[in-house]
């Protein structure tokens, strides 16, 4: 009997593995494997954290909640010489709104508004603008637009309104809608935005200037002092939250540094009459613009320095831009005969010229191809050297000057302070243009009585006082002191003094010049003997590069006998007359009547001598 085997491919039997994940113990070991891992990256972490980048992360929170705030430093003042104040800065505040602020009255955006808070701030747009319009003028409606700016957060509302106005902002937004304060107004903020203020107004406007909207100094002394007036602003570091700021937290404050305070060589007593006086004597001379320097002919102080038209310093934007600048150092001139003063004192320290000295003196004389005049028509005079100068006659300057030498006229020139800028440290200086030692002979000629070169008022008056004041040239100056914020005294420029004629030379001009003043009883001051020169000088108009009308000038010193004040005035473009003697002497000699006793100057106590001017 056969006995079969099973047909078919053998059956294969697979064994599956399970983890026995039903029993607690293996559930324990897994968990406890996975926390494991959980907790050992964790702790990586945390050693990363507070180990390797534990400053870094540090310093990122503080300075997320760090916030800084600039504390501004407050301009310094300016002064004139007896301590009244020119310029000052009072506290002021910027007044900004926060539109969004306004119009939810301070509610937390991140919560719904109860039904108070709703009626609340549904009333604080209008309450706010009525608070801003009773406080800071305007309308109402005006403070209603910037309020409903929309996305705004910040808007500003009026610069330097007075500290005063602020505080009472402030009273009523605190008061809030029940007059007790129990339902104050928010979105209204003040930040430092001090006041420049001019006590004086126009007085010395012109030498002081004014700053700008950015509290800058734009113009002036305000301008060339900019960076020592402003002072260095402090900072207040300190942590605040989203609640404002932490108690606890960081406060570092760094406190401003305040501006400097300078003192000016300006009298602004006197230099409100000297104003009033040029003010007058263009008016008479029907004069477009002046000018008036008093200077003291011993230091280089000057007393006053007047320009007009002028402005006010409080409120500069009413004015001509024309007028907001310092004409006295900026604006060049030919100086007509004022100029005799110096050229005489350059041939009498030469030794070629006494105040005897005699010349037969025609009518006109040759020049450069052409003619040379007096103002007025004679035949041949007979003039001493006094008589050339008080009769201001141009025949006889260039008949005595053809014996200097060219470049011994154009060294005393600059030995004078001519062509170069004054240095007083106001802006704008201008240099003036004298000839050099290779000019044309008949450009000697007409330098020889005030053409052919060019001045300032600020270098003429300068250049005179080293004349009359024994022959030593005094550098202008207009600032006389410094002191930082502390007291602590800062030291200026030392100007600069040098002797440019002798003392006989220098006694010899003040002779000539009071022969001057002797010719006519009329150019006297009451009890006080005066030397002066007057200046008649076709002006020279740079817009049509031609001549165009006439500088009137005189300067003035006293007492003869010994010289301690000058004053000088140029009047541009009179139309009432143009002979110096006849308008700006009025005005030089009101100014002295004012000056000489102020500062204790003694009446003379002698007569002018009566010396020839002619001879037989």
């Amino acid at each position: 009997m056969r006995t079969s085997k099973p047909t078919g491919a053998p059956r294969t039997y697979r064994k599956t593995v399970r983890l026995p994940v039903g029993r607690s113990s293996v559930r324990i070991r897994v968990f406890m494997l996975v926390f494991a891992l959980l907790l050992g990256g964790a702790g990586i972490r945390a050693i990363q954290l507070q180990g390797l980048d534990s400053q870094a992360f540090a310093a990122e929170a503080a300075a997320k909640m760090q916030s800084k705030r600039e504390l501004p430093a407050t301009r310094g003042e300016i002064v004139d010489r007896n301590g009244v104040v020119l310029a000052s800065t009072e506290p002021a505040m910027l007044v900004s709104i926060d539109p969004d602020m306004v119009r939810t009255n301070g509610a937390d955006k991140r919560y719904a508004m109860s039904r108070r808070k709703q009626e609340e701030a549904a009333a604080a747009p209008a309450a706010v603008a009525e608070i801003l319009a009773k406080h800071l003028g305007g309308r109402k409606e005006k403070y209603l637009e910037i309020i409903d700016t929309p996305d705004s957060r910040y808007e500003v509302v009026a610069r330097r309104v007075p500290a005063a106005t602020f505080t009472a902002i402030e009273a009523d937004m605190r008061a809030g809608m029940d007059g007790e304060g129990k339902r104050r107004w928010y979105g209204v903020f003040g930040a430092p935005d001090p006041i420049r203020v001019y006590p004086n107004r126009s007085v010395a406007s012109n030498v002081v200037g004014f700053v700008n909207a950015e509290g800058d100094g734009a113009a002036g002394l305000e301008y060339a002092l900019d960076a020592q007036l402003e002072g260095t602003p402090g900072e207040q570091v300190y942590d605040a939250s989203t609640y404002g700021r932490i108690p606890l937290g960081t406060n570092i404050m760094t406190p401003p540094v305040d501006g400097a305070t300078y003192e000016l060589t300006l009298d602004s007593d006197l230099q409100w009459m000297v104003e009033q006086a040029l003010a007058d004597g263009m008016r008479e001379a029907k004069a477009k613009t002046g000018t008036a320097v008093v200077m003291n002919i011993h230091t280089g102080e000057i007393l006053a320095l007047a320009n007009g038209p002028s402005f006010d310093a409080a409120n500069p934007g009413a004015a001509d831009s024309k007028d907001l600048g310092n004409r006295a150092v900026t604006e060049v001139y030919e100086p007509g005969s004022v100029q005799k003063v110096l050229t005489m004192a350059a041939l009498a320290d030469q030794g070629l010229v006494t105040p005897d000295t005699k010349r037969v003196v025609p009518g006109s004389i040759a020049s450069g191809g052409g003619v040379v005049r007096d103002s007025f028509a004679h035949g041949d005079l007979n003039l001493t050297a006094r008589g050339i100068v008080a009769q201001s006659s141009n025949v006889g300057m260039i008949m005595l000057t053809r014996d200097l030498e060219k470049q011994t006229l154009t060294d005393y020139l600059s030995s004078f302070g001519l062509g170069a800028k004054p240095g007083t440290g106001l802006p704008g200086e201008s240099t003036g243009q004298i000839p050099t030692k290779d000019m044309p002979d008949y450009t000697r000629d007409q330098v020889s009585f005030g053409q052919g070169l060019s001045v300032n008022a600020v270098q003429m008056a300068a250049a005179v006082a080293s004349v009359t004041n024994g022959g030593t040239y005094h550098q202008p100056v207009i600032l006389k002191s410094a002191k930082a914020s502390d007291g602590t005294p800062i030291e200026l420029p030392q100007p600069t003094s040098r002797r440019v004629v002798s003392e006989e030379a220098s006694a010899a001009v003040v002779e000539m010049m009071e022969s001057v003043i002797t010719l006519n009883d009329n150019r006297k001051i009451p009890g006080y003997r005066t030397a002066g020169k007057s200046g008649t000088a076709q002006r020279f108009d740079p817009q049509c590069k031609c001549y165009n009308g006439f500088t009137a000038s005189f300067v003035n010193v006293a007492p003869a006998e010994d010289p301690q004040l000058l004053v000088y005035v140029v009047l541009d473009r009179p139309s009432n007359g143009n002979l110096g003697s006849r308008l700006a002497l009025p005005v030089t000699n009101n100014i002295l009547s004012l000056a000489l006793p102020r500062y204790n100057v003694a009446p003379s106590t002698t007569e002018a001598p009566n010396l020839p001017t002619t001879f037989d």
